[in-house]
């Protein structure tokens, strides 16, 4: 699907609210033409991004706000039903409306905003950073657990060609992100992952969407195997990492050149930084870190066509104050970049 986003809005996915109607007018009055349903780990801990995402998972349980890994009751059984039911394509795995109450109220309140739309967004945590977070009761990781952390990737899969489906069935433009923080951990010595593997588990999450997929990284990383990964948007807090993302001129312009759109997390979520901010200061530094692409060789115009503007990060943590003052700033960055270089057509 070709896309030019021309530095439209849009958000990462989780914010402060506790009421998921509050949440959805909030997201559908910011950003129409880029909607995402919101996640909302203030409303229930069942909605932080790995518990959301973890019913029928083989092993992984629930226990308070903490997700185990444990295989003594009924392993087996459910690891043979999830392998079947990769092996048949049965993608019937919704989103269940106690850990993920943003979703249900979006589509069942909002489906002519959400068909209105230019696209719509969705989100669902990525298996590398399940892989680093999730723990065996014995603290072993679960990424180092090959058969655990095979089924998952495939349970993950199962579960993205599902919402996708599902937001489909009210827009045919559809982007899925993965939320991939864990992947700031890439080449650290306190991990051992293997490069071929990662890009594996990402495309095979991945390898069923008819629609754009994304990855989402809040931290600094190897960004050649996120893009190597060969989803279609990389998105990056740019507040703070641009420069370290424009060190990699060869495999960026690749990107770009077969259709990939970059989601610049220009604006910070972090209070303390969000509330020094505004409109002025960050499309200044917008504009700094796009001469730093420049002078890597990377067209100006193309990267300005193939761009997104998003928080750096998700709110979900954060006050609702800081939240509004966040996205007022995604907003107005977003219009003064389309108006100044004349992406308002």
């Amino acid at each position: 699907m070709n896309f030019e986003p021309k530095a439209r809005p849009t958000g990462i996915g989780s914010l402060p609210f506790a009421e998921p109607e509050t949440a959805c007018r909030f997201v559908l009055e910011r950003l129409p033409e880029i909607p995402f349903w919101p996640q909302l780990p203030k409303r229930a801990p069942s909605e932080n991004m790995y518990l959301q995402f973890a019913p029928g998972l083989p092993g992984l349980v629930e226990e308070g706000t903490d997700l185990i890994f444990d295989r003594s009751t009924g392993y087996d059984d459910a690891l043979a039903r999830l392998y079947q039911r990769h092996l048949d394509a049965d993608a019937d795995w919704p989103l269940r409306r106690d850990h993920a109450a943003g979703f249900h109220a979006m589509t069942e309140a909002h489906a002519e905003a959400l068909g209105r739309a230019l696209i719509v967004k969705g989100q669902i945590t990525g298996p590398i950073s399940y892989g680093l977070t999730v723990q065996g009761r014995d603290k072993r990781l679960l990424i180092y657990d090959e058969v655990a952390f095979d089924a998952v990737v495939k349970g993950l899969a199962l579960q993205a060609r599902w919402q996708e489906a599902a937001l489909r069935s009210f827009n045919p433009k559809t982007i899925l992100f993965l939320d991939e923080p864990s992947m700031s951990a890439y080449g650290s010595a306190y991990y051992n992952l293997d490069r071929g593997r990662v890009i594996e588990a990402l495309r095979e999450v991945t390898a069923g969407l008819e629609g754009l997929t994304g990855i989402h990284c809040c931290g600094n990383t190897d960004w050649s195997v996120l893009i190597d990964a060969g989803l279609d948007v990389l998105s990056f807090d740019a507040y703070y990492f641009a420069k370290n993302l424009s060190l990699y001129p060869g495999a960026l312009t690749a990107f770009l050149d077969r259709g990939g759109i970059l989601a610049w997390g220009i604006v910070p979520t972090n209070t303390a930084d969000a509330v020094k901010e505004d409109t002025a200061s960050l499309l200044a530094r917008f504009e700094e870190a796009l001469g730093w692409f420049a002078e890597k060789g990377l067209d100006r115009g193309r990267v300005l066509r193939q761009s997104l503007i998003t928080p750096s990060c998700g709110l979900g943590s954060w006050p609702e104050e800081t939240a509004r003052h966040v996205f007022d700033l995604v907003l107005g960055v977003s219009s003064e970049i389309r108006r100044r270089y004349g992406l308002t057509s």
